[in-house]
């Protein structure tokens, strides 16, 4: 059907901004697998970025857990490499801090990206009560952004490895 004269006719564009996939320690490497899926398939970079809440919560006196912190991205990055070098996806790793929904979405304005790609929580007393302090990163970014977020849900039992700190 034609359009009224005046009206804001929808004109696809092509997708250019990068996946940009939130990544923590422990984490099953499905949500790492599924955003370079997302990634190779729209010709974008995959940017995986893990928030280190650490410097958020508390300040810690030298040589404390920004060491432990620096472990565990260089864990991460390590594990990143060890999934994705040599898969044909563009990738690159970075350590954000803060709040995880905050640093997520300000990362994502700045580096104009396409989707924002999440897991879920597992099941646990310990992960309930750390949604209570913290909240649901998926949920503070589907109430914060104006691009998509994927939620991926995480496997029970996980065979596929996981993002190791």
């Amino acid at each position: 059907m034609n359009e009224p004269a005046g009206s804001d006719v929808f004109v696809p564009r092509r997708v250019t901004g990068p996946v940009l996939a939130a990544v923590v320690p422990g984490q099953p490497l499905a949500v790492v697998h599924r955003a370079a899926e997302l990634a190779y398939t729209l010709n974008v970079k995959l940017i995986c970025a893990y928030v280190d809440i650490t410097s958020y919560l508390t300040d810690e006196p030298d040589n404390g857990p920004i060491d432990d912190a620096e472990d565990t991205s260089a864990g991460i990055r390590d594990s990143l490499g060890n999934t994705l070098d040599g898969t044909g996806v563009r990738w690159s790793f970075l350590t954000l801090s803060g709040d995880p929904a905050g640093a997520l979405d300000q990362f994502s304005e700045s580096a104009n990206a396409s989707v924002i790609v999440v897991g879920t929580r597992e099941l646990g007393l310990g992960i309930r009560l750390e949604q209570l302090l913290v909240g649901s990163v998926a949920v503070e970014l589907t109430h914060r952004q104006h691009r998509p977020v994927l939620v991926i849900p995480l496997p029970r039992q996980t065979t596929s490895g996981d993002l190791t700190d």
